[in-house]
């Protein structure tokens, strides 16, 4: 399939039809989607009805949008005006969305071609989507190993050629770390960027709109279309928007690369030489590599599983059946109401919920939760540091490639171990990408991430294009 830069190109010229390019799509999803389950609801007539309106519309003069026509797959968290969204949970099988998030304001707005929801971790609680309610992701590169999570089945649409972009979101990782494993390109732009507003929360403070593309350019292109201020999310920041796709340099000589101290010890051997070998492509393109030191980023994973789950235990209280979700009935009393209310919810929701609550119970409040806000902000301050120093970070984007699914069934902090390097950005509210750097042994792709720091997207998209390039 087409680069998003080269549908909507050919669509506003001419040469190619919206209709053209989301009935290749849907082609490929009724193909490809039984085998890999990226999708878990498509809209096809919809689709083809939108596509036909831009058709007209470009058939009159009209200007049409920056990504006419494109074919996109949105993560099932994402509302989406009178369609389903579920979260991939039971809790939520029969919710439709009342109003349509910013997001997909922007994208219909842009005239894209939404297609259908994808799917994902259960309320976005994963890094293998192993635990929607409508079964797992099958990575298309090797259909016995796991997409990555939780926005697998954003990841696994693109890299098998189902859509040429789609959205996720990404709350330690969510994004970034299933490009990695799937061998596409991955963005979280700085928090506050992108509008979360029409988004299910997990956690609020970490929770950030991202976009998974075939290529940098793409992903750029997809950036400056969705950020922008929003006065319906109080976080939204309301700095200009640069035109990101339009910002790439002539090369990269000069630009100065952070290479974090102790980064790269709990890399499995072949990823370390991966890395080695990107900084030395890097070196070669005339990047200077510096040392640069982050002592407090090895807490970033303790930091944000208490972060996270305390505010995923407050975000998922509304779910109780009685204004949200799933209603029992013939219930005893009102606890039994509650708990069978909450049966739906699957084991790995149900752990963080417990760990998030036990968090902020008053005896270990601030042992706990209160500890992991004051660690954040040394992280925080670690990253600002750096950042003085150089222009962007270089490092692994997850400590292995994909393995394979129910590998990690008895041992969850395998998985919870995948955001090892992904969510000090969300910790940090730093702005990452992953871009593919090769593949291992076994044929997987290997992610690279390069952090900036917040409103400087312009700088990690600029040094993974001409890595892009160079490769």
């Amino acid at each position: 399939m087409k680069s998003v830069f080269e549908i909507a190109k050919a669509v506003q010229s001419g040469q190619l039809t919206a209709r053209e390019a989301v009935l290749e799509s849907l082609q490929k999803i009724k193909e490809l989607n039984p085998q890999i389950n990226a999708f878990v609801e498509v809209w096809p007539e919809e689709a083809l009805k939108r596509a036909e309106a831009i058709d007209a519309r470009r058939s009159k003069g009209e200007t049409l949008g920056a990504l006419a026509g494109v074919p996109v797959g949105i993560k099932d968290n994402i509302l989406y005006k009178g369609h389903k969204v579920t979260c991939c949970s039971k809790m939520l099988e029969n919710y439709v969305a009342p109003y349509s998030a910013t997001v997909v304001e922007k994208l219909l707005a842009a005239d894209a071609v939404i297609v259908g929801r994808t799917n994902m971790d259960e309320f976005a609680m994963g890094s293998s989507n192993q635990t929607s309610a409508y079964g797992p992701v099958h990575n298309p590169v090797d259909f016995d190993r796991v997409p990555g999570g939780s926005s697998g089945g954003s990841a696994a649409a693109v890299a098998a050629g189902m859509v040429p972009a789609a959205l996720g979101t990404d709350t330690g990782g969510s994004v970034r770390q299933p490009a990695s494993f799937c061998g596409v390109v991955g963005i979280k732009p700085g928090y506050g960027r992108i509008s979360r507003y029409g988004v299910v929360a997990f956690s609020s403070s970490a929770d950030q709109v991202g976009v998974l593309t075939g290529d940098v350019k793409s992903a750029a292109l997809m950036l400056e279309t969705l950020c922008g201020y929003d006065a319906n999310d109080s976080t939204s920041l309301r700095e200009e928007v640069p035109a990101f796709s339009r910002l790439f340099t002539a090369d990269i000589k000069g630009l100065k690369v952070g290479l974090p101290k102790g980064f790269f010890h709990e890399l499995d051997e072949e990823i370390k030489e991966k890395i080695r070998q990107s900084a030395d492509k890097l070196k070669s393109l005339g990047a200077q590599l510096l040392e640069v030191d982050t002592p407090h980023a090895k807490y970033s994973a303790p930091c944000y599983y208490i972060i996270t789950s305390a505010e995923a235990s407050s975000n998922l209280a509304r779910f109780d059946g009685i204004r949200y979700g799933y209603e029992a009935k013939n219930a005893k009393d009102l606890n039994e109401q509650y708990e069978l209310n909450r049966a739906p919810f699957g084991a790995e929701v149900k752990k963080r919920v417990i760990i998030g609550s036990t968090a902020l119970r008053s005896e270990n409040y601030e042992a706990c939760y209160l500890q992991a806000v004051k660690v954040r902000e040394l992280i925080r301050r670690d990253f600002a540091k750096a950042f003085e120093r150089v222009d962007v970070i270089l490092t692994p984007t997850s400590p292995t490639t994909a393995f394979t699914l129910g590998a990690h069934k008895d041992n969850p902090l395998a998985v919870y171990l995948a955001d090892l390097y992904t969510c000090q950005g969300n910790i940090g509210g730093l702005a990452g990408i992953s871009v593919p750097c090769g593949n291992d042994k076994l044929g997987l792709p290997v992610g690279l991430q390069f952090y900036g720091p917040i409103l400087q997207e312009e700088k990690i998209l600029n040094a993974a294009y001409h890595f892009e390039k160079a490769l």
